[in-house]
């Protein structure tokens, strides 16, 4: 990605040519972009939260481009801030972004990661409406599945070499189908075990009537739940419903955990608990979590942060608890990366790292939002396998939150669509 994105320096233009300006989609761009939100934070100086920038600033000419807003589901969140919009709906704002400039190329890295299905059925029209009108595009994927049909040529790249390369049929018809490689060594690294759906234990989240939303909009409403240990399961919907904001208000990051009826681990939110004493038996994933892991850290300080639930690493820690972490790097691949910088991993090998980070303390609740983004088949396949050892072994209870329905694993006892429970 950025080798076509111009952004290195290493190869002279005798050797290769690249777009001129083009309109770059990435995940890096994407961090970049959240970071300079968080510089533009009023919060302290407001006496609200600051939403962020509103979609529509974003935007080049929002009435002459009407239609192709309206086309992305975009037209009702014009005036909402960048920071309240989910990552699909981000995903989607950048898109839009770079069409509405009138960019002549656009590179997208991973464009459906984070998105349901209808909105690749939109991104797929507004694609297809872009190479009609003369745009070049390009699209960096990690499974030969997401593969759009209306790409003509594909290059094929193994273990770092660009094996091959031509039209689209030919190139995939000579592509295998990665082996499941799960490494069975993550298993002496958990001692505990849960009950398993015993109905009589303690739900380890109860929710009665739930509602969620930021400021004074109401994503969903009416919804029951309750999670015992051993019943994992599965969340689902379309961007925007509320599927993120359920997990803060159950993890404590939304401040309507405090408005709901909600209980955590049998202790009622409000009563006097703190957020620490509830997430010192969580361990979670998530794009938020990601986006907010932009602290100086190594592998190793990154992994070993998930004993303390910081971001960053901010106390001493023993001999076994670094052991620990290292064991998690070997088994994730990243042995030889421990001292590498965190943000100078790979996107697909930071999400790794804080997969081993929530898993490090043994959790009794495992939350997983969207956990798979940016990974290939390989490490996707070798994640639900991990989920499958989880569930059988009895490790952990897995809340987990997925567009993809090669992720719909028969380990889940719920399936909860979002959608059913929607305001608008």
């Amino acid at each position: 990605m950025a080798l076509l994105a111009g952004d290195l320096d290493d190869f002279s233009a005798s050797v290769l040519t690249l777009p001129i300006n083009p309109g770059i989609i990435s995940f890096t761009r994407q961090q970049l972009l959240f970071e300079e939100e968080l510089r533009r934070d009023d919060s302290d100086f407001l006496d609200k939260i600051d939403p962020g920038t509103p979609v529509k600033a974003f935007l080049t000419d929002c009435r002459k481009h009407r239609e192709l807003i309206r086309s992305f589901d975009m037209d009702h969140v014009l005036n909402t801030g960048y920071r309240q919009l989910s990552s699909g709906q981000c995903k989607k704002l950048l898109v839009l972004q770079q069409v509405t400039e009138g960019k002549d190329v656009i590179i997208i890295q991973n464009p459906y990661d984070g998105l349901d299905r209808q909105s690749c059925q939109e991104l797929d029209r507004v694609m297809e409406k872009c190479i009609e009108n003369g745009i070049q595009v390009f699209t960096l994927v990690n499974s030969p599945k997401d593969i759009p049909f209306w790409c003509s040529h594909v290059g094929y790249f193994h273990r770092g070499q660009l094996a091959r390369q031509g039209e689209k049929h030919t190139v995939l018809s000579g592509i295998s189908k990665p082996a499941a490689d799960f490494n069975s060594d993550w298993t002496p690294l958990f001692s505990q075990t849960t009950q398993n759906g015993d109905k009589t234990a303690i739900p380890l989240v109860r929710l009665r009537n739930g509602f969620g939303g930021y400021g004074d909009h109401i994503l969903f409403s009416g919804l029951n739940l309750e999670i015992f240990p051993g019943d994992h399961i599965l969340i689902t919907g379309r961007n925007g419903c509320g599927k993120s904001t359920l997990l803060n208000i159950i993890t404590g990051d939304n401040s309507k955990c405090y408005a709901n009826d909600l209980s955590i681990f049998g202790r009622q939110r409000g009563s006097g608990e703190s957020i620490w004493e509830i997430k010192q038996y969580m361990g979670i994933v998530s794009p938020a979590l990601h986006r907010d892991y932009h602290v100086p850290s190594s592998t190793l300080q990154a992994v070993v942060s998930g004993f303390f639930d910081s971001i960053g690493l901010y106390r001493k820690v023993n001999v076994q608890q670094l052991e620990t972490a290292r064991n998690f790097l070997h088994i994730i691949g990243l042995a030889d990366r421990e001292t590498t910088p965190f943000r100078n991993l790979s996107h697909a090998h930071q999400r790794l790292v804080l997969i081993a980070r929530a898993l490090i303390k043994q959790p009794r609740l495992l939350i997983l939002d969207e956990p798979s983004q940016g990974l290939d088949d390989l490490n996707r396949n070798r994640l639900m396998e991990l989920m499958l050892e989880i569930a059988t072994r009895r490790l952990a209870t897995i809340l987990f939150v997925s567009h993809r329905e090669d992720e719909h694993h028969p380990l889940f006892r719920q399936h909860i669509n979002l959608e059913q429970f929607a305001t608008r």
